[in-house]
């Protein structure tokens, strides 16, 4: 087990390893610990009951974050001709098709999010070793395949703070919310649109509870949990 240092342990020690607080207590909390003096990435936690090998218990979708990741997305988008042009004028940072593809094959991954249309999958399938393992393969499920016309909507939706939320080998699903120096309410508004769009998009093979616990933490400091009906309970107003 991994020693931590002794700022760690005295903010771990006032939050309390078993206590569980209220959304908007924690968010508040959990801008006091973290420890390190850049700015933190806030992070969203969620253990599920869900087994990652069944088929019928995936899960994976997307959530709009109303304020963002506090950083800017750099948007790259694989398409050719007609879809080229829409990508461009919509303000995709890198569009491309060949030649794109090559450079990603030699170990170029300077962006952020991949987008494609439908026509360049059959291409953009062989970057799977590369894009794959750093999560930014395009994928129908993740909303980031998609025709040309609905380009421009999903360009936009990346530069908002567009995330993917995924079920991993333990079953757990880790989110980044914002960055400490975001406001209380920024952070709650954002906490607020994951755990809306995660309750909602439950696996109509679930068995059993759902979620089993909920944590925020920072890249450096001690998780804080949740109370799990009230976490699961949020809804924009």
């Amino acid at each position: 087990m991994a020693k931590h240092g002794k700022k760690y342990e005295a903010l771990a020690a006032k939050t309390g390893k078993d206590t569980v607080y209220q959304p908007k207590d924690a968010i508040g909390l959990v801008k006091k610990s973290a420890p390190a003096k850049f700015d933190e990435t806030v992070e969203l936690h969620l253990r599920t009951g869900l087994d990652p090998k069944n088929a019928t218990q995936q899960l994976r979708g997307v959530a709009l974050l109303p304020h963002g990741l506090g950083k800017k997305v750099r948007v790259l988008v694989f398409a050719q001709g007609e879809a080229e042009r829409i990508a461009n004028t919509a303000g995709a940072d890198i569009v491309g098709g060949d030649d794109l593809i090559k450079k990603i094959e030699e170990g170029w991954v300077e962006f952020d999010t991949a987008i494609a249309i439908p026509e360049m999958m059959g291409k953009v399938g062989k970057l799977g070793k590369v894009l794959g393992r750093k999560g930014l393969m395009p994928n129908p499920k993740s909303g980031t395949v998609v025709g040309m016309n609905d380009l421009p909507r999903v360009i936009e939706d990346a530069r908002k703070g567009r995330v993917e939320y995924k079920l991993d080998k333990t079953a757990i699903i880790h989110v980044p919310l914002g960055k400490v120096s975001f406001e209380e309410k920024m952070l709650m508004d954002n906490l607020t649109a994951v755990m809306e769009a995660v309750v909602k998009a439950k696996p109509s093979g679930a068995k059993g509870q759902y979620l089993k616990s909920v944590y925020v933490t920072t890249t450096m400091g001690p998780s804080i949990k949740l109370d799990l009906a009230s976490a699961m309970a949020l809804t924009a107003s």
